[in-house]
């Protein structure tokens, strides 16, 4: 993610703060109850949640949901206004499980079905809850459909300082304009209920069903496209299919007046990359012209990193004053972040991030660090001396003072040590082994926890299994926030040049 306001030469960045949501109305529950089922309810307990120490409140301790099965219908001409919602959700207990509790926000539930038969549900705290007819032993499994509606808003702005809320949002040029989804941390639950918690990534298909002449962009591959009716009344229904899990933030969904342009197929470390854009109409060449470089992006990080994780790439190129957002395979790129180092961050994150997702929202420098780093390796494939970079990371986090690096209030989720201390950390681990060995340890780590969620401990296990102690000890001052003196300053080191072409 990179905040709204426009990069300084120091690589500064504005904090970005957590929105939670004040309390909102409370649907009517999705059928209809006797009173006795009503008192039943009305005694339901929260179920434990996932015990996210900065997001106590979010997703369910236990809960596994495997797939997401999401039918939208947009009726409205524009695609905005009210939405015909159908989740199916596949989903395997952990642990015991009498009750399911999702995260959903402000849309109204008209039924919820267990594995095909009506069952009771309520809303409480911004959770839908669901006493199951019999409890889930660890390891069962089954499928819950919630049927929905209403007007999809953001989860609203609780006054910790920022201008805009989260999930479902709207942008207008003119009289054209679209809506998109903008969640991370956890603003998937204003669109459909979800365990929204990066800890449970999950596969997902989604249809969108709207009038014919909007395009549509999502996570995942376009695998059909059907329309009914003629003229004015057309609709169509688009249906994609993200096979590879991510966590619930990182959906994409783009509809309304884009225009989607097609790019060549890309190589990223071996394997082949899908290729589109989508660019808000009128849009200059000037802004347009960087994305033209995200095919050779896909090529030198994937060279970093290994294989690009999924099977599409692109970016949605929109007027609004928001943050980049790496939403998976399809990522938010605000017109004034039409920038290569920007593009490149934001691509990093399809693999640290999307593909590796975070044990706890603590941990998002295993995120901003990472794709930060990817920006000056970049820079490096350019021909650029890495030097000037490095030195701007050290003085931004001089004037702001190192902190450790496992966030410990919200504020620090994304703020400048979690970018930029970060990135100086994994500099210092590519000082200290060289290379080929740095580039091995980023490919291993993409296989050793795609799918499987990361926290900083398990990274410096895993950097002392395959590097030894010397790599840990090289990390361990800039994850605590008493960097020593920078190696690749001592007399005879300097930062690592194997990969800089000279011009």
């Amino acid at each position: 993610m990179r905040p709204p306001a426009r990069p300084s030469p120091s690589l500064a960045l504005l904090p970005l703060l957590f929105l939670a949501s004040p309390g909102l109305a409370i649907p009517s529950p999705s059928s209809a109850l006797t009173t006795a089922q009503a008192q039943v309810q009305a005694q339901l307990s929260l179920p434990a949640t996932r015990g996210d120490s900065l997001f106590p409140e979010l997703g369910q301790r236990g809960l596994d949901v495997e797939h997401y099965d999401l039918s939208l219908n947009f009726p409205a001409a524009g695609g905005g206004g009210s939405l015909i919602g159908e989740a199916t959700l596949s989903l395997r207990a952990a642990e015991a499980l009498s009750v399911l509790a999702l995260d959903f926000s402000g849309l109204s539930v008209s039924e919820v079905r267990w594995e095909g038969r009506p069952v009771a549900a309520t809303r409480r705290a911004e959770k839908l809850l669901v006493p199951l007819p019999r409890p889930l032993r660890p390891g069962e499994g089954g499928q819950l459909q919630v049927r929905y509606g209403g007007t999809p808003q953001p989860v609203a702005d609780s006054g910790v300082g920022l201008p805009f809320g989260l999930g479902w949002q709207s942008w207008t040029r003119g009289a054209l304009g679209g809506h998109f989804l903008f969640s991370e941390p956890d603003g998937s639950r204003s669109l459909f209920p979800a365990n929204d918690h990066p800890s449970d990534p999950a596969t997902f298909t989604l249809r969108v069903t709207l009038p014919a002449e909007l395009s549509v962009g999502a996570s995942g591959r376009l695998t059909q496209e059907t329309r009914q009716g003629s003229g004015s009344g057309a609709v169509k229904t688009l249906t994609f299919v993200q096979a590879q899990p991510i966590p619930t933030y990182a959906l994409a969904l783009q509809i309304g007046t884009l225009e989607r342009v097609g790019a060549p197929q890309a190589l990223s470390g071996g394997r082949v990359v899908e290729r589109r854009d989508f660019f808000a109409p009128g849009l200059p060449t000037r802004v347009r012209r960087p994305y033209a470089q995200t095919g050779e992006m896909l090529r030198v990080l994937g060279e970093w990193f290994g294989p690009y994780p999924f099977e599409v790439y692109g970016s949605a190129v929109i007027p609004v004053d928001l943050p980049a957002l790496e939403t998976a395979t399809l990522s938010v790129m605000p017109v004034g972040f039409s920038q290569e180092r920007v593009i490149v961050h934001e691509l990093a994150h399809q693999w640290f991030g999307n593909a590796v997702p975070l044990a706890d929202w603590s941990q998002t420098w295993l995120n901003e660090g990472f794709a930060t780093y990817a920006e000056l390796l970049w820079a490096e494939s350019r021909g650029l001396d890495p030097a000037p970079t490095v030195q701007s990371w050290e003085r931004a986090i001089e004037r702001v003072g190192p902190r450790p690096l496992v966030a410990r209030t919200r504020d620090q989720l994304f703020d400048t040590p979690a970018y930029l201390q970060g990135a100086l950390a994994l500099h210092a681990l590519r000082t200290a082994v060289g290379d080929a060995t740095f580039r091995r340890l980023l490919q291993g780590q993409v296989r050793a926890f795609t799918g499987k969620p990361i926290d900083t401990a398990a990274w410096l296990a895993y950097l002392e299994r395959e590097a030894g102690p010397d790599a840990v000890r090289a990390v361990r001052p800039w994850l605590e926030g008493t960097p020593a003196p920078r190696p690749w300053r001592t007399a005879g080191r300097a930062p690592p040049e194997s990969s800089v072409k000279k011009r």
